[in-house]
């Protein structure tokens, strides 16, 4: 383990869920607010985290998430079938939307704003991008470009990768 700090960080974001954008969203701001480059690459379904139709409307994934919780003070995990009732997902989303606007963390959309502006790197998997037939006119305009994983892997020499 080195005692070196930290100057670069990658972040892969695979997940279209609002549990599934926020960790990299959070990690990479924190990142740039350190001093810390932050490349943001996303893949696959987290794609819809940089779509401009979809990036403000995510919902929480509540079927088969063996971590859901009852929204109380005792946190009861659900049974996961539960998560498959109408209106868990749009009920979930909504209180943990609740949570994040008390602890002033801003929407997707907002939140990908502020870190382009502060110097964060965006980006789209080519891979997806063509499997889902997209084109760059259906980003949001904070995406730097799409890359290949080839070129990912090029942009972050040097730095931590992170999954999320």
């Amino acid at each position: 383990m080195s005692d070196e700090p930290i100057k670069k960080v990658s972040i892969i974001v695979s997940r279209g869920s609002l549990e599934g954008i926020y960790p990299g969203l959070i990690m990479a701001n924190g990142a740039r607010m350190e001093g810390i480059e932050a490349n943001l690459f996303f893949t696959f379904f987290g794609l819809y985290g940089i779509l401009t139709k979809y990036m403000n409307g995510l919902k929480v994934a509540t079927v088969g998430n063996p971590a859901m919780r009852v929204p109380d003070a005792k946190g009861f995990p659900l049974p996961t079938w539960m998560g498959s009732l109408p209106g868990m997902s749009a009920f979930a989303t909504y209180m943990m939307s609740k949570e994040m606007d008390k602890l002033d963390i801003p929407p997707v959309g907002e939140f990908i704003e502020m870190i382009s502006d502060a110097g964060g790197k965006i980006f789209a998997c080519k891979a997806t991008v063509d499997m889902f037939h997209l084109t760059e006119a259906d980003f949001c305009p904070q995406m730097d470009r799409v890359l290949t994983v080839g070129e990912f892997y090029e942009l972050s020499a040097g730095s931590q990768i992170i999954f999320t």
